[in-house]
């Protein structure tokens, strides 16, 4: 199995969720986030102690962006063929197969993958429940 290349730490600055203002107060408002825009808004307004905003700071570093906890970039996956663009970029990315590949098709991509030497972060998604019926 490959290591990747340099595994650095993953800073996240928040990871709870951007809530929408007065959201909490009336039931016809939904949590998901929505920018205020009215004139006299003290959320907009960036008063203390109300509802944070979103904004450019909140940003992951451009080195761990997209990185999974392994230390490797998530790469989706269909075929053979697909597998085969990571050869020399093993190391840095791993693969995903994705959901709607067949059996038949997944073995010959994690026979593959072992030759080539990279990770599959579910190969062994399908395999397991048609072993066990």
């Amino acid at each position: 199995m490959a290591i990747p290349l340099v595994k650095r730490k993953i800073v996240k600055k928040k990871t709870k969720p951007f809530l929408r203002h007065q959201h909490d107060r009336k039931i016809t408002v939904p949590s998901s986030w929505r920018r205020p825009k009215g004139i006299d808004g003290r959320c907009r307004r960036k008063f203390k102690g109300l509802t944070i905003m979103p904004n450019i700071g909140y940003g992951s570093n451009k080195k761990t962006k997209h990185v999974l906890p392994n230390g490797f970039k998530k790469f989706l996956v269909h075929n053979v063929a697909d597998l085969n663009m990571l050869m020399m970029m093993n190391r840095t990315y791993c693969a995903e197969v994705a959901h709607n590949v067949s059996t038949s098709k997944r073995k010959a991509i994690v026979e593959r993958a072992a030759q080539l030497s990279v990770v599959l972060t579910n190969g062994d998604a399908r395999l397991r429940s048609q072993e066990s019926e």
